[in-house]
């Protein structure tokens, strides 16, 4: 490898005197501090309103996705808007994602992926899916009637 030295040279210009383009900048800037016009128009904008502002576009913005896509029907039969499902205090657990979601440890859908031999439930009595889990099951009554 190579050493190179470098070498900077540094030009004080002082008050940008001379220099067309910094003496525009210096005229514009003393413009606008002195100008009532430009004072008046001019209002602080907090930072809080800013935030608000794009998160409530962003949630406008993802519920028009969200109403437009096939994806999710499961999902959206328990959270057709994406404003009161961000308004809700969930612990998110593998169960409750299974649930809401319709994927995961449930037989309809380990069948549907040829994964398991047959989607019966423990029961007996239906296809072990999730309408049936908090329907249906008699092996799940007691738990419905304490809910």
């Amino acid at each position: 490898m190579e050493n190179h030295k470098w070498t900077v040279e540094f030009n004080c210009i002082k008050a940008h005197a001379g220099h067309q383009r910094n003496e525009l900048a210096d005229r514009l800037a003393k413009e606008a501090a002195t100008s009532s016009e430009l004072k008046a128009s001019y209002s602080r904008i907090p930072k809080s309103a800013v935030k608000s502002e794009l998160s409530e576009s962003s949630v406008k913005k993802w519920q028009t996705e969200w109403d437009g896509t096939t994806k999710g029907a499961i999902t959206k039969l328990y959270f057709p808007k994406i404003a009161d499902r961000l308004n809700l205090k969930i612990n998110v657990t593998p169960s409750f994602t299974t649930m809401v979601s319709g994927h995961g440890n449930i037989k309809s859908y380990l069948y549907r992926y040829k994964i398991i031999d047959s989607p019966t439930c423990s029961c007996k009595k239906g296809e072990h899916s999730i309408d049936h889990t908090i329907y249906e099951c008699e092996l799940l009554e007691q738990e419905r009637g304490r809910l």
